[in-house]
């Protein structure tokens, strides 16, 4: 049976770990955002070989498990000499491999974008900065927003796995309560409500932002 009392004993322990899940979640979202930015830009390069190295090493990243990306940074490179902490790890990894989905993110709302802009803009001799600054990015950016917050809702739920190289979030002070105590029911149903409550609050985060820039694009337009 669920004990109440256990469950609210642990439950401070519980908060202080998710206090750890939210920054490595922001964090390497917010690098992420930015990390999209490069990528995008060298995969539009005009040198082939720029655009096609940066397409297999987004794609490369893209397709290999986090996990795997988790262990091989971890474990594996401390024989190259580079050497981590587990948060540094996790930062690193998570914004990485969230860039390369950003950068395809930027690229879908880029390509969204009418190719009639782009000529209308060429035929009133726009600056490319102005063209960028005042017509596409305003384009851009709408339908964008949802995309990059399913990404963040899924950076929530990825965060467990940090677990597998020993930092201290909601998932491992779970394990290790449940190990202590020899009681998983109610750490683990707590770590499921907490992950549930922060990846609805992002949800919700998310769909206002949509709102009230959906509501000035369709007054700017």
């Amino acid at each position: 049976m669920f004990d109440f009392s256990f469950a609210a004993s642990i439950f401070p322990q519980l908060a202080v770990a998710a206090i750890t899940t939210v920054f490595v979640t922001i964090a390497s979202f917010l690098f992420a955002l930015v990390a999209g930015i490069p990528l995008l830009l060298l995969r539009r390069s005009r040198w082939q070989i720029v655009s096609q190295t940066t397409t297999a090493v987004v794609d490369f990243i893209r397709c290999t498990p986090i996990l795997v990306q988790l262990y091989f940074l971890y474990f594996a490179m401390p024989e190259f000499g580079v050497r981590l902490s587990p948060l540094a790890t996790g930062l690193l990894v998570f914004s990485v491999h969230y860039g390369c989905y950003m950068s395809e993110v930027y690229r879908a709302g880029l390509e969204a974008v009418p190719r009639g802009q782009w000529d209308a803009c060429v035929a009133l001799s726009l600056p490319r900065v102005e063209t960028y600054r005042s017509i596409v990015l305003p384009q851009m950016i709408y339908p964008i927003i949802p995309a990059a917050g399913n990404y963040l809702v899924h950076l929530f739920k990825e965060t467990p796995l940090l677990a597998s190289i020993s930092v201290v979030e909601m998932m491992f002070v779970s394990a290790e309560i449940g190990a202590d105590r020899f009681r998983y029911l109610e750490p683990i149903t707590l770590c499921g409500l907490l992950f549930l409550i922060m990846s609805i609050a992002a949800a919700g985060l998310i769909r206002t932002a949509e709102f009230f820039y959906g509501r000035h694009w369709r007054r700017a337009w």
